[in-house]
């Protein structure tokens, strides 16, 4: 009788984290209501081919076959429609750029368990699809990636020397670091999250050290603009620095004052700096 009271502890246990966790990840994918056409910007829709069969959906944006391409990912919960900002800033400076919708998110294919692993694939797919692309004729390409979007980036560089450039916003080094920062903001103990990763790592396969960026910025050979606001609450600047560190030699950190996670590019020097930066590393 005891070993049964036990089995069924453990399995009701079970239960109610695989329910806690389906219900983390469990959203409706919201899609974007505007297009570059409001703004007088031509576009074309396209989707982009991505692992196990699925599909981002997301705009060309050209200027000339010969520019470089820049690659725009957007953040958490969000769709192409929150880098439009990027995009009317962007283009005029004459490059080519692909945007796109990540799994789960915008018009995109759902995927079960979305996290920084499969944001990173998503980028690598962008990147394999402007390379085989006949609609440019450059191989330079860069990418402009925001919070979760940005940690991608910087791991897809670490995946592919064919980034040449990598500006991020708010990008994290680290989920464990994030989802700890989270656990302390509702007064977890921390002996909670250790059990919850470890079980996330066993029951769904979740390697967390494998798909964080902060493993993967070393390996980078791209330039890097690290943009972090000072008072980011959600993505801690901690994390920004442990990315710098992980590559000195390529990476530059600027941090924003009085900003916070979403609000960067309202800093009266942000699109000057993000302009010269790409100019003197990925110049068309």
């Amino acid at each position: 009788m005891t070993l049964l009271l036990i089995f069924l502890f453990f399995l009701l246990a079970s239960l109610a984290l695989d329910y806690g966790i389906e219900r983390m990840y469990a959203y409706k994918p919201s899609r974007h209501r505007n297009t570059p056409a409001k703004f007088g910007i031509p576009f074309e829709e396209i989707h982009v081919p991505a692992v196990k069969g699925g599909q981002l959906y997301g705009w060309w944006i050209p200027t000339s076959p010969v520019a470089p391409t820049l690659i725009l990912v957007h953040g958490w919960g969000r769709n192409v429609e929150r880098m439009m900002a990027y995009i009317r800033e962007l283009h005029p400076l004459g490059y080519n750029l692909l945007v796109f919708d990540a799994r789960n998110h915008g018009s995109s294919t759902p995927v079960k368990h979305p996290t920084v692993g499969t944001f990173t694939e998503d980028v690598l797919a962008a990147v394999e699809y402007v390379s085989a692309s006949d609609k440019v004729s450059s191989p330079r390409i860069g990418l402009v990636g925001l919070s979760i979007g940005g940690g991608a980036s910087l791991a897809a560089a670490g995946q592919n020397e064919r980034i040449q450039a990598v500006v991020t916003v708010g990008a994290l080094s680290n989920p464990i670091k994030v989802m700890r920062a989270q656990l302390e903001e509702r007064h977890i103990p921390q002996f909670v999250g250790t059990f919850l990763f470890g079980y996330m790592r066993l029951r769904f396969g979740f390697d967390f050290d494998k798909i964080a960026p902060v493993n993967h910025i070393p390996n980078a050979k791209a330039d890097i603009l690290l943009i972090h606001g000072e008072n980011d609450e959600t993505i801690s600047l901690e994390q920004a620095k442990d990315l710098l560190a992980a590559n000195p030699g390529n990476a530059q950190l600027w941090i924003v004052p009085e900003k916070g996670h979403s609000n960067c590019h309202f800093h009266p020097q942000f699109w000057k700096k993000v302009g010269a930066f790409l100019d003197k590393k990925l110049p068309i």
